[in-house]
């Protein structure tokens, strides 16, 4: 830390108890009292420095006779900074520092320390310091800004204001610009080109970059008031959003021991209490600073993390802040509950008149802020459900993940036997119908309320049950749902219906992949790229059956090959040993239609040649009946 010497001559103050004596000989002329210590010094040095003291010596000096005893109850820094004041007046050696410039400041121009009384008096020489030392480090002017917090009425004016605006201007600047804060917090010298420093010669190297968080954790040293002014400061210094909110995430999280139940042990040991306090600050304190951070935060969407605000919500919660805060904070995470996880939304109920395990009208409320940002922002359905058939985008929308982290939390809350039915219906239609592509997560919600409230009537069961939509379900869901003795009967046979009607379409749909395999390959080979999981699986389906197809046209193939030989070998046998024999032979072997199992072609054929000789017949008995007739005549 730099410093600046004042004054050449050793020190000739003693200290003997509460009691300060000069050692330079002479006896002291005069008392000067600075709450519970006094100081026995002589009138000269003081009155030769300040106005403020020359008159109050003169005003004693005339009251009465005796010793001059003067009080000074109302010094800036009290009695330690009076005694660097009067080591200044007897010209002993002292260091201006960062810690002690604000102090030295305000008590000279307490006590009129101007260049009336004396060419390089006290204010002359600590405004020296502050703009020559003090303001151009970053270090420097926090020392300087964390010790006005004692004095602030008296530093408000000059010194806090300026220590604010050079801590804001170089959090705008870019640190590697000028080596912030590399060489200040315990990295490599850097030379005025930047690069880095070995026993004062220039290597050559370039620092590292510095991220753009490097300021949080010594900012939030600072107090709570002068914090806030700092961070006004850096917005209008046109520092990002996001920089200014995560500083405000870290800051909470040092001071408010709520949000770090979760972190780890090491990690929450840091940020547990602020620094030099040995224990968290105040319920009230807490109170504070929470509405603080929320009316610092900017109602923009992703600023901070989603599990930050929900840690917020349950902080505020326990302390019971205001119902308006609570509402603020609800609509903050509305804005990205998409973002949220089921364990964000499991929050227990702090209250003692509510019965349920967890706070499900919170939730509901925060799902209601985000439905009604949905809307003013044009969310669409993202998809639709026509014949049984998903339609649409398969990537997951903002309100479909919602709908989907519902359904998760409508069954993490399900057994919980003090739920009542009508705020678990409530939940479960809150979310659109169109935010659903499937209701198997709801459909596991009521099966798992059902199982936890055995005692409802049927009419209460079939009214829950109408939340989904079984035409929804996937044939997974439909087979389970077919055999769950839990739901009403009216609801499985809807599950039966609709769970045939999927399986008939996937059966047609097999068929018409098959039929058109051929086709489907080229396209496969075009997407191949992007194609999902499910329609890999339905491929693979496909080709399984048409590998079913062709075995099968094999085996008729070589029926058909048996079959001809068998004939050729009966009819070589018929040859040889006459009809008869070809006769007795097709009727012990039932070949009676040989030419119809064989061919259709030869069956034409046989049946042609019985057509022909029928036709013979009755020809010849024609003739026969001709003649007997001329006979008889």
């Amino acid at each position: 830390m730099a410093c600046m010497k004042l004054g050449t001559k050793t020190d000739a103050f003693q200290r003997q108890g509460q009691a300060w004596f000069c050692t330079t000989g002479l006896p002291s002329d005069i008392v000067v009292e600075v709450g519970e210590m006094s100081f026995h010094l002589h009138k000269f040095p003081l009155l030769s420095r300040s106005g403020v003291m020359e008159r109050l010596i003169a005003e004693a000096s005339e009251e009465g006779e005796g010793d001059c005893v003067i009080n000074l109850p109302d010094i800036p820094g009290g009695a330690k900074t009076f005694e660097l004041v009067a080591k200044f007046c007897y010209g002993v050696k002292l260091e201006l520092t960062a810690s002690n410039v604000v102090y030295l400041w305000c008590a000279a121009e307490h006590l009129e320390m101007t260049e009336e009384y004396g060419e390089g008096n006290l204010i002359s020489q600590t405004e020296l310091f502050l703009n020559q030392v003090v303001f151009r480090s970053w270090k420097d002017s926090l020392k300087a800004l964390q010790s006005c917090d004692d004095i602030i009425p008296h530093a408000e004016e000059n010194i806090t204001k300026r220590c604010i605006e050079s801590l804001a201007l170089k959090a705008s600047t870019d640190p590697n610009l000028f080596g912030w804060p590399v060489m200040e917090h315990g990295g490599p010298m850097q030379s005025p080109g930047g690069s880095v420093l070995w026993n004062g010669i220039s290597t050559g190297a370039r620092p590292k970059n510095s991220s753009s968080d490097w300021w949080y954790e010594d900012v939030s040293t600072l107090s709570l008031p002068i914090y806030k002014r700092l961070i006004s400061a850096m917005e209008s210094r046109g520092i990002k959003q996001e920089i200014i909110a995560g500083s405000l995430t870290f800051y909470a999280k040092k001071f408010l021991p709520g949000l770090n139940r979760r972190q780890g042990t090491s990690e929450s040991s840091n940020h547990l209490a602020p620094v030099g306090l040995g224990a968290p600050p105040s319920e009230e304190d807490q109170k504070l600073l929470l509405e603080e951070i929320d009316r610092l935060l900017p109602m923009q969407k992703g600023l901070v993390s989603t599990k930050f605000l929900f840690g917020l919500l349950r902080t505020a919660m326990i302390l019971r802040a205001s119902p308006s805060f609570i509402s603020n904070l609800e609509r903050r995470i509305g804005m990205q509950l998409d973002q949220a996880t089921l364990e964000d939304l499991l929050m227990p109920t702090f209250s003692y008149s509510m019965e349920t395990l967890y706070n499900v009208e919170c939730v509901q409320r925060i799902l209601e802020h985000f439905l009604a940002m949905d809307q003013v922002t044009g969310g669409a359905s993202p998809c639709s459900v026509d014949d049984g058939q998903l339609m649409g985008s398969p990537s997951l929308t903002p309100i479909t993940m919602v709908a989907k982290l519902i359904d998760g939390y409508l069954a993490e809350v399900a057994p919980d036997i003090n739920l009542k039915l009508p705020k678990f219906q409530s939940l479960a239609a809150a979310v659109p119908d169109y935010a659903r592509p499937l209701d198997d997560g709801l459909y596991r919600a009521i099966d798992i309320y059902l199982k936890s409230h055995p005692w409802l009537a049927e009419s209460d069961r079939e009214q829950l049950c109408r939340l989904m939509d079984c035409q929804k379900l996937s044939l997974e869901a439909c087979t389970h749902a077919a055999q769950n003795e839990r739901l009403p009967l009216r609801i499985i046979v809807q599950v039966l219906f609709f769970e045939q009607l999927q399986l008939r379409t996937s059966i047609a749909g097999c068929f018409l992949v098959s039929d058109n395999l051929d086709g489907s390959r080229q396209l496969r080979s075009g997407l191949a790229g992007s194609t999902e999981g499910g329609w890999a699986t339905a491929v693979r389906e496909n080709q399984v059956l048409k590998v079913g197809m062709d075995n099968m046209r094999t085996r008729v193939s070589e029926l058909e090959k048996e079959c001809s030989n068998m004939r050729q070998e009966i009819e070589k046998l018929g040859r040889a040993k006459g009809s008869s024999t070809w006769g007795s032979v097709s009727k012990k072997f039932g070949f009676k239609i040989k030419s119809q199992m064989c061919s259709a072609q030869e069956g034409s054929v046989s049946n042609q040649n019985n057509g022909s000789g029928k036709i013979e017949k009755a020809k010849e008995k024609q003739t026969k009946h001709k003649k007997n007739l001329s006979s008889d005549g």
